[in-house]
């Protein structure tokens, strides 16, 4: 469809991310629905990147990752196919995926499969594996490895079997709308969310009959100790969402954000696959006990994928308990940064309905045009990773992609359209 200018085709963009009907429907080992997943393929976060260009956690997540899979028997030999080449690498955005911080995804690793019921297209992230010594951030001690395979073995199987005794799985929309109302903003925090989907898949775990109770047990007590269990579905529904907009390929709408440690990446519409990137930024922030700046990793992961859909940073005033955690000020900051994201967005989603912002939907779409016109830049909450690998998550604050992204998408389009400088 030919859009006469550039304004209606970012109305239909974002009418297409606001139309979207995304479904929880199923958690499946990554690679039965990633054929590009296969032995010796690792998935990461952000825009492409070399390995020996990849931060220390990231590294360390693919030590992990390799060691989890069996490809080899210890770090060494883990870091001997990672440095000789042995090791394949494909951005989690280039096969309808996401993934938090490193973003490292392999073949047997279990996914949620978000769909898209309005637009027919599927989505996946890996599951949120809880807070400590995490795979995401770069640990892979014993202890990590040990909670991947029982992910792998108990956790996503019986996930799976819950979600299949649902008509049509979970209309996440419902969830987030309920949730975004009790406080939550869906990237730092997931407290009401992820109550919500314990509460729907409670009853079903409970009466899996073919499931050990031991291990039906496991999973609601892994569930309820897991406060940001919900992010990793959030960040599928929002690739489910974005993606869908993509097919329009008119306009200026951002349609992904990501770091990889490296570059923060961009794409735009109208610019369909190509990534627009610039050096990353390092967190700002509060940091835990013991930490500090000096500790702090640059920018990862794939979770910035809930601003482009109006959430996480661009909702702070939906999340008042979270500005003093990302180290932003109190209830007037959260106000105001919402307030400068609704002058870079599109329009309001009446879907997730803010009631701290007089009922205001959340601000969606966010135009690459404002952002350069006005030099307001998207606002991401994020965790702070620490620069060696096994520390985990030491802090966590806020983060600002550079505008040179911005400046580029748009200097691009400006030269599909046929407006050479």
């Amino acid at each position: 469809m030919a859009y006469q200018t550039i304004d209606e085709a970012n109305k239909a963009v974002v009418q297409k991310m606001i139309g979207s009907a995304p479904f929880l429907t199923d958690v499946v080992p990554a690679h039965t629905v990633i054929p590009e997943l296969t032995e010796h393929v690792l998935l990461h976060a952000g825009p492409p990147i070399k390995y020996e260009n990849m931060t220390d956690p990231m590294q360390g997540s693919c030590v992990g990752a390799i060691l989890f899979e069996g490809w080899a028997d210890d770090e060494q030999g883990a870091r001997e196919l990672l440095e000789n080449g042995k090791i394949t690498f494909i951005p989690c955005h280039h096969v309808n995926a996401v993934g938090p911080m490193g973003g490292i995804t392999s073949m047997n690793m279990p996914v949620v499969v978000v769909v898209n019921k309005e637009h027919g297209n599927e989505a996946y992230c890996t599951l949120n594996e809880g807070i400590g010594a995490v795979l995401r951030f770069g640990s892979y001690s014993d202890q990590v490895l040990t909670r991947l395979h029982w992910m792998k073995d108990v956790l996503g199987p019986v996930l799976s079997k819950a979600l299949k005794t649902m008509d049509e799985g979970l209309n996440v929309n419902v969830l987030v709308a309920k949730a975004i109302a009790m406080g939550d903003e869906f990237h730092q925090r997931n407290i009401a969310a992820s109550l919500a989907f314990l509460k729907e898949v409670a009853p079903a775990i409970t009466s899996l009959e073919d499931v050990e109770l031991e291990k039906r047990e496991e999973v609601m007590q892994f569930l309820a100790d897991t406060d940001q269990f919900f992010l990793n579905v959030a960040m599928a529904t929002g690739k489910a969402m974005t993606d869908a907009a993509r097919t329009i390929e008119h306009g200026t709408i951002v349609t992904a954000m990501c770091r990889n440690g490296e570059n923060f990446g961009i794409r735009i519409a109208g610019m369909g696959d190509e990534w627009f990137t610039a050096p990353v930024n390092t967190p700002q922030g509060l940091y835990f006990t013991g930490y500090s700046a000096e500790d702090a990793n640059t920018d990862i992961g794939d979770s910035a994928i809930t601003e482009t859909i109006g959430v996480g940073g661009m909702a702070m005033i939906a999340a008042p308990a979270v500005t003093r955690f990302v180290g932003s000020g109190g209830f007037n900051d959260a106000l105001e940064t919402s307030n400068n994201m609704a002058e870079i967005t599109e329009q309001e989603n009446p879907n997730f309905i803010i009631p701290t912002w007089d009922f205001k939907g959340a601000p969606t779409g966010i135009d690459a045009r404002k952002v350069v016109e006005s030099g307001i830049l998207p606002v991401i909450n994020t965790g702070i990773a620490h620069k060696v690998a096994g520390f985990g998550q030491i802090g966590a604050g806020t983060v600002n992609p550079p505008i040179e992204c911005f400046e580029k998408a748009i200097t691009a389009y400006a030269e599909k359209l046929g407006f050479n400088a």
